[in-house]
């Protein structure tokens, strides 16, 4: 997308606030290198939803529907990023049928995303929010390798606590004790349990987690009629 764009791009300091939560959209960026945040206000708590990294475009919906931005944008790391004013914006996508497809294909990632988050946030406790999602994670990693996965085959999830603790709207030491408890089980390792160098979890069997999801249910219903 970012094609012939490069005399829009800029570089942004980390802690920079590209756009805040209720005010009006004028531009969309493009990641070009970097990471930013997109934070919103959940009760008196500020949320991580999501890092975008090079790739990713943020900022157009405002543009898109003339609403107020719905969420906060922080540059999260020394950041280049593609500025793109809304006349602009609306141009390439009359001349480009191609990136109005993209950004189609974009958004029904991220309402698909959203549903899932809303679903985590609405399970009772931190065990069923962390299993859930680690869940979701390991769905996402089979599609992504494109082809049929045997139920016992380990799964390998490259995402961090803090990535789960963003994700499911709980601190980050809550997580880490779930996390403790489903290694004491072994339902999940660390990758450096597995001898495996950087961050990120394997799910031995996703049958077995669906099988403690369902037992945490089966639980909380009945602990709710007991």
């Amino acid at each position: 997308m970012n094609d012939g764009l490069e005399r829009f791009a800029k570089d942004f300091a980390p802690g920079t606030v590209l756009f805040e939560e209720g005010q009006p959209g004028d531009y969309m960026y493009v990641v070009q290198a970097g990471e930013v945040e997109i934070r919103r206000q959940v009760g008196e708590t500020e949320r991580v939803l999501a890092v975008l990294k090079a790739g990713d475009f943020l900022g157009e919906m405002a543009i898109l529907n003339a609403r107020p931005r719905s969420a906060t944008a922080v540059v999260k790391t020394k950041a280049r990023l593609v500025v793109i004013e809304g006349k602009t914006f609306e141009a390439m996508l009359r001349a480009r049928p191609e990136i109005a497809l993209r950004i189609i294909k974009m958004l029904a990632l991220r309402l698909e995303s959203s549903n899932q988050q809303v679903e985590l946030l609405l399970l009772p406790t931190p065990n069923h929010k962390v299993v859930q999602c680690l869940r979701q994670y390991a769905d996402e990693q089979i599609l992504l390798a494109g082809a049929a996965v045997n139920p016992g085959t380990a799964i390998l999830v490259p995402k961090r606590v803090e990535d789960i603790a963003a994700r499911v709207g709980l601190p980050v030491h809550e997580v880490i004790e779930v996390v403790d408890r489903l290694r004491a089980s072994r339902l999940v390792l660390l990758a450096e349990d597995a001898g495996i160098e950087g961050d990120g979890f394997i799910v031995p069997e996703v049958g077995r987690l669906l099988e403690f999801l369902e037992f945490l249910n089966l639980k909380d219903r009945f602990d709710s009629q007991s």
